[in-house]
């Protein structure tokens, strides 16, 4: 049951915001080098951004699943699960049907890679045993929408530029402070919108890139939407997976999640893509293509066990 007016309007307002956001990076990353370098010293880092950009995601994807003991899973591992992502990504239009990684995590939690030819959804231990089948749809559709809209490409681009930028503008800052001995010796000045353009570049552009990605997931969910015709399992499953994460100052302050600016999130607040997805539910269009029969895993639940980690996250 899809409102099919709400859902072209807010796929064509992201497709907008996606637009400007990522050629905004592109003007400030372009912007930033002609400053320092030069028209040609702004090609020449974009090429050495674009190799990298090339060649990373493999290394990457590589170093990732082994960070998190991520195992591959057969059909005879899991052939519920097999089955329904080869349905999804049917119904996606993908070339090929994404492999499938399991985490030995009970946080619930969900991501997709891509690198070198290859695609993969990775799901916790955590994530399955939470979700009935009808949300655990929601949320494989949400991670393929990723996959099928590019947007591992897109990010990573954004990631390239942000990080791209905030180099230049290190370098900057030492050319700045090399410079500064001469500058005070001959009394040559240096221009305060330099010095500006360095402060702020590296930040606007962060700001930008989280910008794309709260985007691109108000997007993934307008995706999962088309391909399972139930935007409220995927809402339940949203609404499980935070109360599943949630820490335990969450706990004590339940009014917390709002804490974090807007500004420097990289996913929407859960409660606003709830109510975007909510908005959906309108004119018929098919009937939800799962149900909500549980996944069957085989062993036993993971046990929680949280760890620190220098990055910052936990699993």
């Amino acid at each position: 049951m899809i409102a099919i007016r709400t859902y072209q309007h807010q796929k064509w307002r992201n497709i907008v915001h996606s637009i400007v956001l990522l050629v905004a990076m592109m003007m400030l990353f372009f912007g930033l080098g002609r400053f320092l370098f030069g028209p040609t010293g702004s090609v020449f880092m974009l090429l050495a951004g674009t190799l990298m950009l090339l060649f990373a995601p493999q290394a990457s994807m590589w170093m990732t699943l082994r960070m998190f003991r991520a195992r591959r899973l057969s059909p005879w591992d899991a052939p519920d699960l097999h089955a329904m992502i080869e349905t999804l990504a049917t119904r996606g239009g993908l070339e090929h049907v994404p492999e499938i990684y399991w985490v030995p995590s009970a946080v619930p939690n969900a991501f997709a890679m891509s690198g070198g030819g290859r695609t993969l959804v990775a799901v916790s231990d955590g994530l399955l045993r939470l979700l009935n089948g009808r949300e655990l749809a929601g949320v494989l559709a949400h991670e393929i929408s990723h996959i099928r809209h590019g947007d591992l490409f897109v990010m990573s681009m954004a990631d390239m530029l942000s990080r791209m930028t905030a180099l230049m503008s290190d370098v900057g800052w030492i050319s700045l402070l090399l410079f500064l001995p001469v500058s005070l010796l001959y009394g040559i000045d240096i221009p305060w919108m330099f010095i500006l353009l360095l402060m702020v570049a590296p930040m606007l552009s962060m700001l930008l890139q989280l910008a794309l990605s709260r985007t691109r997931e108000f997007d993934a969910d307008l995706g999962a939407v088309e391909l399972t015709n139930d935007p409220i399992g995927l809402a339940h499953a949203l609404l499980k997976i935070e109360q599943g994460m949630r820490h335990w100052w969450r706990w004590i302050l339940p009014g917390s999640e709002g804490m974090a600016p807007s500004l420097l999130r990289t996913h929407p607040l859960t409660s606003e893509r709830v109510e975007r997805l909510r908005s959906l539910v309108g004119d018929a269009r098919g009937h939800p293509l799962f149900d909500d029969s549980p996944i069957e895993m085989p062993g036993h639940p993971v046990q929680e066990r949280r760890r620190w980690r220098g990055i910052g996250f936990w699993y």
